[in-house]
C-alpha cells in the first residue's frame, strides 16, 4: 500500500511559541507597570523562549483594564521589542462595536495581529458569531486570530462556521481552548488556519495533528520548558518531545487546573520569583501562601529536570 505524502508543516503567521503575557500592575494594583511590562517582554523573547507575545487577553486581565491601559501597554511593549517579534493584541468584548473600536486602536498602537474572542454572555447563534468576526476583520488590515474558548464564553465556534471564517483573507489563525481535538483536527485538515493550543496539556497532541504551536499562560514562567517539547517534535524526536511535555505537566496542573484562574497562579509564582507582576485586580484574589509554596516547588522541580 502506498502511503499518502505527509502534510506540509503548518505555516506559523505569528511564530510557534507565543506567551499570553500577564499585565504587570503597580504594588497597589491601581496602574499598569509599563516599565515592568517592557522588562518582562524582553525577558520572554530575548533568548528565544517565546517567539511572540499576546497582550490584553484573559491572562492579561482584560476585563479589569481600561481601554487606555490596554493601549498604553501595547505601545510600551511594542516599543521595547524588535520589529520582527510579533505582538498580538486581545481586543475581544461582548460588544461588536466595542471590539471594532479596540481593534482599530490596537492597529494604530502598533499591533502585529489581533486576538478576538467569541462574544460572551449573550450566547449569540452561529450566524451572529460569524458576522461579529467578519465585522472586526473587515475593520482593520491586521491578521486575526480567533479565540475559541466555550468554557468562558458559553458558546463555541462550530465546525461549519470555522470553515466559512477561514475563507476571510485576514482570519489566519485560531487559539484553541475548545477541548475538542477531533473537531480541531478536522478544521486543520480542511483549511489554511494556523491552530495554536491555548491549553498547555494539549500543546503536543494538537501539534501532532497539524497544529502550529501554542499561546501559553505557563510560558510567563517556563518558556523554555514548553518550547523544548515543540522543538523536539519538529526535529522528529518524538520520544524527547513526549518527555519534555510530561515534565511540564505537574506545573501546568498546579497553574491551570487547580481551581484557581491561571492569572492568579501565574502572578503568584512570578511575584515569588521576583519577576514583574504585581497583584491581580478584583474580583480576582491573590493566591494563599500554601498555593505559592506548591507552585515554587513544582517550578524548582521542572527547572532541575528539564
Amino acid at each position: 500500500m502506498t502511503l499518502p505524502a505527509p502534510r506540509p508543516a503548518p505555516t506559523a503567521p505569528f511564530g510557534r511559541a507565543l506567551c499570553a503575557m500577564i499585565t504587570p500592575f503597580s504594588p497597589t494594583g491601581d496602574s499598569v507597570d509599563l516599565a515592568g511590562a517592557q522588562k518582562l517582554a524582553d525577558r520572554l523573547t530575548a533568548d528565544g523562549g517565546c517567539e511572540g507575545l499576546v497582550l490584553n487577553g484573559t491572562t492579561g486581565e482584560s476585563p479589569t483594564t481600561t481601554d487606555a491601559e490596554k493601549t498604553a501597554l501595547l505601545r510600551a511593549v511594542r516599543e521595547a521589542l524588535a520589529p520582527g517579534i510579533p505582538v498580538l493584541a486581545g481586543v475581544g468584548s461582548a460588544s461588536t462595536a466595542h471590539t471594532v473600536e479596540l481593534a482599530r486602536e490596537a492597529e494604530r498602537a502598533g499591533a502585529d495581529g489581533l486576538l478576538v474572542v467569541t462574544p460572551y454572555y449573550s450566547r449569540p447563534p452561529q450566524a451572529a458569531i460569524e458576522a461579529h468576526f467578519r465585522r472586526v476583520a473587515d475593520a482593520v488590515s491586521l491578521p486575526v486570530m480567533l479565540y475559541d474558548i466555550p468554557g468562558r464564553t458559553g458558546v463555541r465556534i462550530e465546525y461549519e462556521t470555522m470553515l466559512r471564517l477561514a475563507e476571510h483573507p485576514r482570519i489566519t489563525a485560531v487559539k484553541d481552548c475548545s477541548y475538542d481535538l477531533l473537531t480541531s483536527a478536522r478544521v486543520i485538515a480542511r483549511t489554511r488556519l494556523a491552530y495554536y493550543s491555548g491549553s498547555e496539556e494539549l500543546n503536543l497532541p494538537l501539534r501532532a495533528v497539524g497544529g502550529t504551536g501554542y499561546v501559553s499562560t505557563v510560558a510567563n514562567v517556563a518558556p523554555h520548558a514548553l518550547r523544548a517539547a515543540l522543538d523536539a517534535f519538529d526535529a522528529g524526536e518524538v520520544a524527547a518531545a513526549t518527555r519534555h511535555h510530561q515534565l511540564a505537566l505537574p506545573l501546568v496542573q498546579l497553574m491551570m487546573a487547580s481551581g484557581l484562574p491561571g492569572t492568579v497562579t501565574t502572578k503568584a509564582l512570578m511575584g515569588a520569583l521576583g519577576l514583574p507582576a504585581g497583584p491581580v485586580r478584583e474580583p480576582l484574589q491573590p493566591a494563599a501562601t500554601e498555593v505559592v509554596d506548591g507552585l515554587l516547588a513544582a517550578y524548582a522541580e521542572l527547572m532541575a529536570q528539564d
